[in-house]
This record gives C-alpha cells, structure tokens and sequence, in this order.
C-alpha cells in the first residue's frame, strides 16, 4: 500500500488505515487502496487496535470535488433507450458504490470497542464495495464517462452523519434501511439494463446484488448483537430510531428473498410492508 510515512500511526494498523483511506479524495486510488487494505489484513500484515480513539484530521468522507452534488429531486431522469442515459444511470450506482466504500471506512475507524470480528466484517464490506465501484467506474468509461461526469446526491451519507454518534443508530439506519434498499431496486434496474441491451453492466449488478445480500447481513447481525447488549428489542428499537432521526419510509416492492437471505426476521418484514401501506 502507498501510504505517506507522515501519516501518523497508518502505516500497520487497520483502523487508522481505514481513516487514512476514508479522508483520501481520489476515487480511484481509494478503492484500489481499500482492496490491497483488505488484502493486507487477510495475509496477516496488520494489528488492530479496537480501543483507539482516532480523530479526523481532514474532511470525512474524501471525496473528488466532481461530482457535483445536488438535491435529490434536481437529479435529472435519463431515458434508457439512449447511450448517455444508460450512462447516467451506470454513474449513479457508482456514486453509491463510492458513498459505500466511506460507510464501510466509517464504520471500522469511527467506533470503538467492537469485536475483533466487527472490524474485520466491514473490511470486507469495503473491499467488496471497492470492487464494484472499480467495476462500474470501468464500464462506465466503456461508455464514454467518468466518475463525476453527471451530478449525484449525498443523502446516503447525509444520514451517515447523523448517526456518527450512536453505533446503534448506524447500523439500523445505514446498512439495514438505506443499502437494504439496494435489495429491492438492483433487480429491476438489472432487467431494465439487460433489456437495454448493456448485459455488461447486468453482469455487474448481479455481483453487486449477491455480495450487497452479505453487507445487509452483517448491518443486520450487529445491530442485533447491539440491542442484546443494550437489552433492547429490535422491532421496536428500530421503529424508534427511524423516527428519532427522520429516516425515510421505504415503499415497495419489497425483494422479501433477498432480506429474508440478508437476516430480516418476519416480524421485521410484516413490520416492514404495512408501514409502505
């Protein structure tokens, strides 16, 4: 890995690495830098340090300064049926991807006192969503674009910052609401690919879909061992904190399969579907 020797304890430590890698503003070098991290921990070449309490010195998340970042509802809808709004939508799933590789950062470096096994599950997670956002930032270029040719919207992380106090928090209104919401909408955004002829980027969207299953488990698994620990109950726990912190109410369709394989209990997904109605 290429890190400076001037950053200060980020040379074989995984959670100040992850914070060196969360404040870097090249997307690119970003995620390559996220996959040899991971590559790093699994060949045993890292210590980790679970009780750090680690401070930003730059801004978090590091980001390029395209693309430009909007409202939601000032994002322009593409046709499909063009090449330049195909790549619109290959853009926006790479900002997501992008956004994703920060969460996961975010999540290893920000909380301590976790379970060795906390840290090394959301490595994972970002080496995976460094892997799809090298994936899609490709196909995109195979398209005639880069990354932070098109505007994209920030609420992902938007809610990332309310939450940055409250572990709990995070984990139920992150991975298990807003990348949940993944689960629902990369199938039919795969058939609309695939019917527009781009099987490329369909084949992306079904690495994406099956690995986004594994990050919405281990969002799951958390938050769980969190509210055993707090002695909380999970439906009603999340019910208040999806209030408490203004977190958008899901519409359907649901892909029930999917959160079921991700860790959704039924009690969540009853829950889950009358509050769509």
């Amino acid at each position: 890995m290429n890190i400076p020797e001037s950053a200060p304890g980020a040379q074989h430590e995984l959670r100040a690495l992850a914070l060196y890698w969360a404040g870097q503003t090249d997307a690119a070098a970003k995620a390559a830098g996220v996959i040899e991290l991971a590559k790093s921990w699994h060949a045993g070449q890292l210590s980790l340090d679970t009780a750090a309490g680690l401070q930003a010195q730059t801004a978090i998340p590091g980001r390029p300064a395209l693309p430009e970042l909007i409202s939601p509802k000032f994002v322009k809808h593409r046709s499909m049926r063009t090449d330049e709004g195909r790549a619109a939508l290959i853009h926006a799933l790479t900002h997501i991807e992008f956004n994703a590789i920060n969460l996961a950062l975010d999540a290893i470096w920000r909380y301590a006192g976790m379970p060795q096994a906390y840290y090394a599950d959301w490595l994972q997670v970002a080496g995976e969503e460094a892997l799809h956002y090298s994936l899609l930032a490709g196909h995109l270029q195979v398209l005639g674009h880069r990354y932070g040719d098109f505007a994209a919207h920030n609420s992902m992380w938007e809610m990332a910052d309310k939450t940055s106090g409250d572990i709990l928090a995070r984990m139920a209104l992150v991975p298990r609401t807003l990348e949940a919401r993944g689960l629902d909408a990369t199938p039919l955004t795969r058939a609309k690919l695939a019917q527009a002829g781009d099987q490329a980027a369909a084949e992306i969207l079904d690495i994406i879909l099956r690995d986004e299953i594994g990050h919405v488990a281990i969002g799951n698994h958390w938050y769980k061992v969190l509210c055993d620990e707090r002695g909380l109950d999970p439906l009603t726990t999340y019910a208040d904190l999806a209030l408490h912190y203004k977190a958008p109410v899901l519409r359907g369709p649901f892909n029930l399969d999917a959160r079921r394989a991700a860790g959704f209990s039924e009690p969540e997904l009853e829950a889950l579907q009358g509050e769509a109605q």
